[in-house]
C-alpha cells in the first residue's frame, strides 16, 4: 500500500505524538524558535538552516566541540579515535591489491566492504576531532575522499555487481558509514570531488532494494523497529547533506516513518504487520518475534537518543513529545532486565555467543540514557541522571566513557557523575516481578537475587540463530532460567562462558531428549539452509529460512502469567517446533528435532522460586533429562556441595559415590564467591543425579566467529533422568537464592503436610497450584478447559493464571500488607490469559462473600453460592494482568 503523510500521522496520533511534527510546509527556518527546540543541553553551534543546523549537530555529536573535547574527561576518548585511525591508515599503506586496507581484500566479500567503510568513516572521524593531532590535517582528509571515490568506482557504484551477502550491510551497514563520513568531510568533497556525494547518493538509495522507489517501505518486512531507526537517522542526514526543498522533503519524509517506531505495537491491531517494537507491557520484538531488548532494543535505544541530538534546535520535530516514550522504554523495558549493571541473557537472541559481556551490553544503556536526561526535564531527568549513576556504582565493570559514541555525551556522563544534588537510584523498586507477556519473559527481583525465565510460544521464537551466531540454541526458550546473585562478578556465573561449557542440552530449566543434534554448518555445510528452488524458497534471508531455521517459534499456545504486587507467577506448555509440527511442507534434506513434553509453572516468591512440572516425558520414548539447575565457576574456586536424603541422614556427594539420590534438600556454594543457592525438592519420590565436573570448551563452538579460546569451568548440575520408555513423571521443587543448610532442613518434605511454609496444592497437566502461608498467598496455572479447583480455596474455569492473597498472612507476608497499606481480611486476586486469546475469564474465590474495594476497570465481583465470582476483561488484554481487591461486608 501506498504510505501517506495522513497516514503516518494518524499512527502518531494513535500513540499520542501528533503534536511531534509540525505543520507541513512550514520551513524549517521558521519552526527553529524556541518552542521548537528541545530541553537539551544542546549540541550544535551558530543557527542557520535547519540542514545547516542538522548537519552542525552531527559534526558535534560523532566529533566532539573545542570545548567538549578540551575536557580532561574526553581526553581518553580522543585518544582512541586517533589510536584507530592511526591503525587504518598503517594498514592502508600495507594494502595490497583489491584492497583498500590490508588484511580485507574486496570484491567478493560484503563483510570486508563493509568494514573498509567503516575503518574509513574511523579516520575521517579523527581528522575532523577538534583538538586531535589528526584533526584539519589535509592530506588524510584527502586519502579519505579518494579511499572514497576508489570503493564507489570498484567495488559499489555498480549495482550489478552489489548487493551479494547480507542484505543488512548494504541497506544500513554501509550507508551508515558512508553518510557519516560524507557529513564529516562535505566541505572537502565540495571542492574535491563534487559528483560524489550525489552519487554515493543515489547509489545508497538503490540498494534500499527492500524499499519502495528507493526509499524506506513500512510495509516491508526489513524496515522495521532497530532496523527502521538505522535506515531512517541515515536518511536524516542524507537531507542534510542535499539541502534545499529535496533535502527537507527528505527529512520529512524519513522523520515520519522513524516516528512509527514510537507507536506502542497493537498485536489485536497490527499495522503493515509489523510486530517489532514496543509492546505496553515494556516487552521489544524484533525479527517478527524474538524478544530482543538486550540487543535491537539497546541498538534501538541508542539511535533514537541520537537523533534526538541531531533535530536539537533544526525545527524539524518538537522532540520533548517524544522523551516520555522513551523513558517509559528505559523504565519498564530495560530495568527491570539489567541487574547491578548486567544485562540479562534471556532477551539477547543469537549475542548470547559473543564474547563481549553483560556489563558492556548495560554500558550502551547507560549511555543512551545519559544523552536522554540532557532533554528530559524536572522528576523525569532526575530519574534518568539518577539511574546513570546507579549503572556506575552497581556494575562490576563499570561503563568505559572512552567507549561512548560522542564525546558529547562523555562530558554529559562527566557532569552527572559529579551532580552531588542527584542520587544513585535504580529505577527498579528493591522488591519487583515482570511479566513480559508479550515476549513470553519473566523478571523476578529481589534486593539478594534475580530470576530470568525465558518461554516461547506459538507467538514468540524458542531461539535465534543466525550467520554462524548462537550454534547450540534448540532449548533456550523451553523454561531455561538464569538465577544472578547478589554481590557476584556475573561474568563468572553467565556470559558466553556459561553456553560454551554447560550442555545445550542441560541449561538450567531445561527439559531434553537424550540425543544428539547437529548445528546447521554441520547439517547442511553453510550458515544457513540454501534451497531456493523449492516451493519455500530458501535462500540467505529468505522469509522460509526466518521461519524454520534463524528463529523458529513453537506450537504452544498457552504461554504466560500474572503479577500481583512483587509476586508472580507463569505458565508453559512445552511444544515441538514450527519445523517438525510443519515437517511434511520440508524438503526431504531438512532436518527436524522433536521435542520432549513437559507442562510446567513457575511460582516467584520471596525467598523461593517454585517450580513444578507434569507430564515430563517423549512421546518417542526417548530419554529425558529435567535439568533443576547448572551453574558454572572458575576451575581453582571452592565448591561445596551438601544435602539431605529424604530420611534426614546426610547426603555424601557425587564425589562418594552418591551422585544420584533421593534428596529432601540440596546446597550448592560457592565458596570462593561467597554465594549458595538451595533447592528444596517437594516431591522426592524421584531421584535427583548431581554433577560436578571440570569442563574445557572453545568458546568456537558456540560462534563460528568467536576466536578458538579454550575455556575451563567447574560445571555443577542438578537433574532427574528418565530412562527410554518412562512413564511420564510430575516433579516439584523449588530454588532458595542464598540459602543456609539450616533455612533448607526447615521446609521439610513438602506437600500439603511438608512442615514447611510452602504446599503443592496440585501438579497435574491439567492444573498446577501452590500455596505459600508464610506469605497467605496461593498461585496457580490452568492449563485446559473446564473447572479446576485448587485446594479447596479458588476454582478456576478455562485456561489461566492466578495469584490470591490475604492480608492476614504471617511473617514476611504481614510486613509486605503494611507496606502496600492493606489491612487485615482484605483479599487481592491478579488474574491474566495465558493464551491471549479468551474475552474472559472467571475465578471462584471460596469462602464468605466479599465485596470490592478496589480493582482495576472492568472487573466484575458476584456473591454465588460457595463464595465470590469474579469476571476479568481479558479480549485482546495480550497476558495482561487485572488486578481486584475485596473484604467482607
Amino acid at each position: 500500500m501506498e504510505i501517506t503523510r495522513r497516514h503516518v500521522l494518524s499512527l502518531l496520533a494513535a500513540a499520542g505524538l501528533s503534536g511531534v511534527l509540525p505543520a507541513h510546509g512550514a520551513s524549517a527556518a521558521d519552526r527553529a524558535g524556541p518552542a521548537a527546540r528541545s530541553t537539551g543541553t544542546g549540541t550544535g553551534t551558530g543557527t542557520g538552516t535547519g540542514t545547516e543546523r542538522l548537519l552542525a549537530n552531527a559534526l558535534a555529536v560523532l566529533a566532539g566541540t573545542p570545548e567538549s573535547n578540551a575536557r580532561a574527561e574526553t581526553a581518553a576518548k580522543l585518544a582512541a579515535v586517533e589510536k584507530a585511525a592511526r591503525t587504518h591508515l598503517a594498514a592502508m599503506e600495507a594494502a595490497g591489491a583489491d584492497e583498500l586496507f590490508a588484511g580485507l581484500p574486496l570484491g567478493t566479500s560484503d563483510g570486508n566492504l563493509n568494514t573498509t567503510f567503516r575503518q574509513l568513516y574511523e579516520i575521517a572521524l579523527a581528522a575532523r576531532t577538534p583538538g586531535g593531532t589528526l584533526d584539519g590535517d589535509a592530506a588524510v582528509r584527502r586519502r579519505v575522499v579518494d579511499g572514497l571515490a576508489l570503493l564507489h568506482s570498484r567495488y559499489y557504484g555498480d549495482q550489478d555487481r552489489g548487493y551479494y551477502g547480507n542484505w543488512y550491510h548494504w541497506e544500513i551497514g554501509i550507508s551508515t558509514s558512508v553518510t557519516a563520513t560524507l557529513a564529516l568531510l562535505a566541505d572537502e568533497l565540495a571542492v574535491q570531488r563534487p559528483e560524489l556525494t550525489s552519487a554515493y547518493l543515489a547509489s545508497m538509495d538503490a540498494y534500499l532494494r527492500n524499499g519502495k522507489d528507493g526509499d524506506v517501505d513500512l510495509d516491508s518486512r526489513f524496515h522495521t523497529g532497530a532496523n527502521l531507526a538505522d535506515i531512517t537517522t541515515n536518511r536524516l542526514l542524507q537531507g542534510a547533506l542535499i539541502g534545499g526543498d529535496s533535502g527537507e522533503a527528505r527529512i520529512r519524509k524519513a522523520l515520519e516513518d522513524q516516528l512509527t517506531v514510537y507507536a506502542t505495537i497493537d498485536p489485536y491491531a497490527l499495522r503493515h504487520g509489523v510486530t517489532d517494537g514496543y509492546y505496553a507491557d515494556g516487552s521489544f520484538v524484533q525479527h517478527h518475534s524474538v524478544a530482543y531488548t538486550g540487543s535491537y532494543g539497546k541498538a534501538l535505544l541508542t539511535r533514537v537518543t541520537q537523533t534526538l541530538k541531531l533535530l536539537d534546535g533544526t525545527g524539524y520535530a518538537d522532540t520533548s513529545a517524544l522523551v516520555p516514550v522513551v523513558h517509559r522504554w528505559v523504565a519498564d523495558g530495560f530495568a527491570p532486565l539489567i541487574f547491578e549493571g548486567w544485562m540479562m541473557e534471556s532477551v539477547k537472541g543469537r549475542a548470547v555467543s559473543r564474547t563481549g559481556t553483560g556489563y558492556a551490553d548495560t554500558a550502551v544503556v547507560a549511555e543512551a540514557v545519559t544523552d536522554l536526561s540532557g532533554y528530559a526535564t524536572g522528576e523525569r531527568a532526575t530519574a534518568l541522571k539518577s539511574y546513570v549513576k546507579h549503572l556506575h556504582t552497581a556494575s562490576r565493570t563499570k561503563p568505559d566513557p572512552a567507549r561512548f559514541a560522542s564525546p558529547l555525551t562523555v562530558v554529559r556522563y562527566a557532569d552527572v557523575l559529579a551532580d552531588t544534588s542527584v542520587p544513585a537510584a535504580d529505577l527498579n523498586p528493591a522488591a519487583r516481578s515482570t511479566a513480559f507477556n508479550a515476549m513470553d519473559r519473566t523478571v523476578h527481583r529481589r534486593p539478594g537475587y534475580a530470576f530470568s525465565l525465558a518461554r516461547s510460544s506459538e507467538r514468540i521464537s524458542k531461539y535465534e540463530y543466525m550467520s554462524g551466531e548462537n550454534l547450540m540454541p534448540w532449548f533456550q526458550g523451553d523454561g531455561a532460567h538464569h538465577l544472578y546473585l547478589a554481590g557476584q562478578d556475573q561474568s563468572h556465573a553467565y556470559g558466553v562462558d556459561y553456553y560454551t561449557t554447560v550442555s545445550p542440552y542441560g541449561l538450567a530449566g531445561v527439559t531434553a531428549p537424550v540425543e544428539r543434534r547437529r548445528t546447521v554448518p554441520e547439517l547442511y555445510g553453510t550458515p544457513y539452509y540454501d534451497n531456493p528452488d523449492h516451493p519455500l524458497h530458501f535462500t540467505a534471508s529468505s522469509e522460509s529460512q526466518n521461519t524454520y531455521v534463524y528463529f523458529p517459534r513453537g506450537t504452544n499456545r498457552h504461554s504466560g502469567g500474572a503479577v500481583l504486587d512483587a509476586y508472580g507467577v507463569a505458565g508453559m506448555t512445552q511444544s515441538d517446533d514450527v519445523a517438525y509440527a510443519q515437517r511434511d511442507l520440508l524438503p526431504e534434506d531438512f532436518t527436524v528435532y522433536r521435542n520432549a513434553t513437559a507442562t510446567k509453572s513457575w511460582f516467584l516468591l520471596d525467598d523461593e522460586i517454585v517450580v513444578l512440572a507434569a507430564g515430563v516425558g517423549d512421546q518417542a520414548g526417548r530419554a529425558v533429562t529435567t535439568t533443576v539447575d547448572a551453574r558454572i565457576a572458575a576451575p581453582d574456586d571452592r565448591l561445596a556441595l551438601t544435602g539431605a536424603h529424604t530420611d534426614g541422614t546426610p547426603w555424601a556427594g557425587p564425589g562418594n559415590g552418591d551422585r544420584t539420590a533421593r534428596l529432601r534438600w540440596l546446597r550448592y556454594a560457592n565458596v570462593t564467591e561467597g554465594t549458595a543457592v538451595g533447592y528444596v525438592f517437594l516431591d522426592a519420590r524421584h531421584p535427583v543425579t548431581v554433577g560436578l565436573e571440570k569442563v574445557t570448551r572453545s568458546r568456537r563452538a558456540v560462534r563460528t566467529a568467536n576466536p578458538d579460546t579454550p575455556v575451563t569451568r567447574q560445571v555443577f548440575d542438578a537433574a532427574f533422568r528418565q530412562a527410554p520408555g518412562a512413564e511420564p513423571l510430575a516433579l516439584a521443587y523449588a530454588l532458595v537464592p542464598h540459602a543456609s543448610e539450616r533455612a533448607l532442613r526447615a521446609y521439610g518434605g513438602g506437600g500439603e503436610d511438608g512442615g514447611g511454609p510452602l504446599a503443592v496444592l496440585a501438579n497435574t497437566t491439567r492444573l498446577q497450584a501452590v500455596r505459600h502461608t508464610g506469605l497467605g498467598l496461593t498461585a496457580a496455572n490452568s492449563f485446559a478447559d473446564g473447572r479446576h479447583e485448587a485446594g479447596g480455596l479458588l476454582r478456576l474455569d478455562g485456561q489461566a493464571s492466578v495469584l490470591v492473597r490475604r492480608a492476614d498472612g504471617r511473617d514476611q507476608g504481614r510486613d509486605r500488607d503494611r507496606e502496600r497499606g492493606r489491612t487485615r481480611g482484605e483479599v487481592t486476586v491478579a488474574a491474566s490469559d495465558p493464551t491471549m486469546r479468551r474475552d474472559t475469564l472467571t475465578v471462584l474465590v471460596r469462602g464468605r462473600p466479599l465485596r470490592v474495594v478496589s480493582g482495576d476497570p472492568g472487573v466484575r465481583a458476584s456473591a454465588v453460592r460457595g463464595g465470590t465470582l469474579l469476571r476479568f476483561p481479558t479480549r485482546h488484554a495480550y497476558g495482561r494482568t487485572f488486578t481486584v481487591t475485596l473484604r467482607e461486608g
